[in-house]
Parts: C-alpha cells; structure tokens; sequence
C-alpha cells in the first residue's frame, strides 16, 4: 500500500476497545502522523448516540496513544472537507464498514477503507453490557 505523509479519521471511540487500537496502528503504518476526529458528545446525540465515557476522556484516551500525533473534535458531518484541507492531509481513512460513504472527498485526498477487527465493535460491547 502506498505511503502517506498525513492521515484523518473520525469516530467516536467509546468504550475504547482492541478494534480501536487495531484502526489507528494500520493508519500508522501507512502514514507518517495521524490525526484523529473524535466526535463530541453533541454530535453523537444529532446521531442518536450516547456516550458512555465523556467527550474530553476519549478525546485524552485518543490523544496518549503514541501513534496519534493530533486529536481535533468533530461536531458535524460537513466538517471533513474543510478539516482535511487545514490540516493538509494526502488521505482519509475510515473503517471498511463506511465503504462509500465518504467517496466524495477524492477530489481532496485519497480516501481509504480498511478492514475492522473481527469479532469487536463498540455497539456489541454495549448491548453486552446491558444483559
């Protein structure tokens, strides 16, 4: 795979579980910083998501791992556009399950889907915990 200088990727990363870590160590492996996205507690509930850790914890959580080299908070899906161009970014990258969605941005960046770890996702962790 090709060799990037500066990544972008957005979630919410709740309950901040292997498939996170996974996401964010492939995009260090194909780009030399990596900037992540973390969604607010605000734009999560125009989702319809709740949060069960507060925004500025995941954000914290986010910005220790040392392949992350610059955590910024997302509030609206428009955002993307303008927050790869202040930050510079040569490629987009979401987990395979948004495949399409955001192959709009090609005409600013590349855009890159890559496989989600199998087996864990925040939504399961979630629904585990209310049984």
């Amino acid at each position: 795979m090709k060799k990037y200088q500066r990544a972008i990727t957005y979630g919410t990363f709740d309950l901040f579980h292997i498939g996170h870590l996974r996401l964010l160590e492939r995009i260090a492996n194909i780009a030399d910083e990596v900037i992540v996205a973390v969604s607010s507690d605000e734009f999560n509930r125009l989702k319809g998501k709740s949060c069960a850790i507060p925004f500025e914890n995941r954000r914290d959580i986010v910005a220790a791992l040392r392949m992350v080299t610059k955590v910024i908070r997302e509030d609206s899906w428009e955002q993307k556009r303008e927050d790869i161009l202040r930050e510079q970014c040569d490629v987009f990258i979401m987990g395979d399950d948004w495949k399409g969605k955001f192959d709009f941005l090609k005409d600013v960046c590349d855009v890159v889907y890559l496989p989600r770890t199998n087996g864990v996702s925040s939504s399961e962790i979630k629904a585990s915990l209310k049984h």
